[in-house]
């Protein structure tokens, strides 16, 4: 059987969620035993997001093939089991650059190259190529109906419902419904004149998700219905929610996925959401709070660590936590002296996760220093590992000048310095190393204790290494080199055994990280900083009490 099509769009504003509904909708189609894949298409130019600034675009989530991508892949690999690759996110840059490629080589035969056929047949054949052996594909048009950018894409699901007919192919059109303060009434005209917006370039949408912060009552449902040309049932409240993971169970609530099925003509097994009820019950229902502190550049704009926040949130929940995270900007750490230490002190763990480029670094290396003296949890990822083995060349093997080659070219002590096969590449665009590597974890390790296994496989984005002409420096001051790559050309973890818990990784282990299967290094260093926050607040406690039941003379 050829598989079904839904078709995701979103209208009025953008960040209304359509990516976590696309992968809410997976979630709950998987709950009844059928198969999914998604994709996303995103209009802008760019040929990806791989060279663009984490304060406009956000996160770049990196598949298993290396592919560079939109963040809302990662709410589809961790609300689903799909396996995602650069077939599952396009731009508008990418199908150009397809396009032009082929006009080059001759394959138009010398005709007109347009958007309608050209572009919009490209737009269709990447559908069609994730729509393989899967009952349903997922499609979400990135941007907000009526954008001149998405237009081509419009044009092209508007075709495929032509091609396939109604019985393979649903419209689901992601809108707002404000609640006027003012007026204290919810306004319904904003949905009406995005579906008009739709209408005047030919879709109809068939379920409209209505972006709100209350149910929708029976009379503004039936509202909605008749000035949208959709069936009551079919108008959705999608309910503002404290925690993102209790989306599929609010659009079960509503009957989504039985609207889906009824609609593609599906036959399905009954909903199973045992496993995700039970996780949003513990997300409500922690029994105590972690705090864990995040040492980066860009946290003024929290989407741009947007796996990183879901997998310590996933750690958390693993063990029955309340996560409470504290951005801390690595610049703000670059003070006089140890003053940097009194905004550290109220962690229980600390966390440096990867960045590029000098802003900050001197801040994170002070941040590093602090967890390491102080004993506290410690958990670098790509560049909070590179950062960590500068803190220690510096600070415990006497390298004063230890540094990066990325932060000081004429450094003496290159203790990273940019990958062996980039020397000589300028070019920024896919060009570091990218996607699933295999490591080598040592054993008798905290790296090993913590996977259980002596090779992994982990995702990569870095265009820096660590340099083994000073390994031997390092692990005689005590630094471990916990894994690497087989070949012994790379090094991925490092440790310091003689800490509670001090640990990084050359890789981005958050890719992987789902909130039913935490990932057991964030799992791990979860607890470890619980653990360590119990202690320590034990010691002040009996600090105080013991101050308190001195002499008055040793008081004074």
């Amino acid at each position: 059987m050829s598989a079904k099509y839904i078709f995701v769009t979103g209208g009025v504003v953008s960040s209304l969620g359509k990516g976590l509904a696309a992968a809410s909708i997976g979630c709950l189609l998987e709950s009844r035993g059928l198969k999914v894949n998604l994709m996303k298409f995103d209009p802008y130019l760019n040929v990806d997001p791989g060279t663009m600034s984490p304060f406009q675009h956000g996160e770049v989530f990196v598949t298993d093939d290396g592919a560079e991508t939109d963040l809302d892949l990662g709410h589809y690999e961790r609300f689903t089991h799909a396996k995602l690759s650069r077939d599952n996110n396009w731009t508008t840059g990418r199908i150009y650059e397809q396009i032009i490629a082929k006009e080059r080589r001759g394959d138009y035969l010398g005709k007109t190259v347009q958007v309608i056929p050209h572009v919009t047949n490209e737009i269709k054949s990447a559908m069609k190529k994730v729509a393989q052996d899967v009952d349903v594909a997922i499609v979400e048009i990135g941007g907000t109906v009526g954008d001149i950018e998405s237009l081509p894409f419009m044009e092209a699901i508007r075709q495929m419902r032509q091609e396939l007919g109604r019985e393979n192919t649903l419209f689901m059109h992601v809108t707002l419904v404000p609640f006027i303060a003012a007026a204290q009434e919810l306004k319904t005209k904003p949905t009406q004149h995005s579906v008009k917006e739709l209408l005047s370039i030919g879709i109809q949408p068939d379920i409209l998700l209505c972006r709100t912060d209350r149910f929708l009552a029976k009379d503004i449902k039936s509202k909605i219905a008749l000035f949208c040309n959709v069936e009551e049932g079919a108008v959705v409240t999608a309910k503002d929610v404290a925690s993102i993971y209790e989306v599929p169970v609010v659009f079960a609530h509503e009957g989504v996925d039985t609207l889906v099925l009824r609609y593609l003509h599906l036959e399905a097994k009954d909903r199973d959401l045992k496993r995700w009820e039970e996780l949003v019950q513990k997300v409500y229902t922690p029994t105590a709070e972690v705090t864990i502190g995040i040492v980066g550049k860009y946290v003024e704009y929290e989407d741009s660590y947007k796996s990183l926040k879901e997998a310590l949130v996933h750690g958390a929940l693993a063990h029955n936590l309340k996560l409470q995270v504290n951005w801390i900007e690595a610049e703000g750490l670059e003070t006089e002296g140890r003053a940097y230490e009194e905004q550290l002190q109220d962690y229980d763990g600390i966390l440096v996760p990867g960045g590029f480029g000098k802003r900050g670094i001197e801040g994170m290396l002070n941040a590093i220093r602090y967890a390491r003296e102080k004993k506290i949890p410690y958990f670098g990822i790509c560049l909070g590992m590179q950062t960590a083995c500068i803190e220690f060349a510096r600070n415990v093997c006497g390298l004063a000048e230890a540094n990066s080659s990325e932060f000081d070219p004429a450094t003496p002590h290159r203790v990273i310095y940019k990958l062996r096969e980039l020397r000589g590449v300028e070019e920024l665009g896919g060009t570091m190393r990218l996607g699933a590597w295999t490591c080598k974890i040592e054993p008798e390790t905290l790296a090993y204790k913590i996977y259980g296994q002596n090779e992994i496989s982990e995702r990569h984005r870095h265009r820096y290494e660590f340099n083994r002409e000073y390994e031997e420096t390092l692990t005689a001051a005590g630094l471990r080199i916990s894994g690497s790559t087989p070949d012994g050309t790379y090094v991925e973890m490092i440790e310091l055994p003689d800490h509670p818990h001090f640990i990084g990784c050359q890789f981005h282990p958050e890719f992987k990280s789902k909130p039913l299967e935490p990932h057991p290094l964030f799992k791990a260093f979860v607890g470890a900083a619980y653990q360590s926050g119990l202690k320590r607040r034990a010691e002040k406690a009996a600090a105080e009490v013991d101050m308190f039941h001195r002499p008055e003379k040793v008081r004074a």
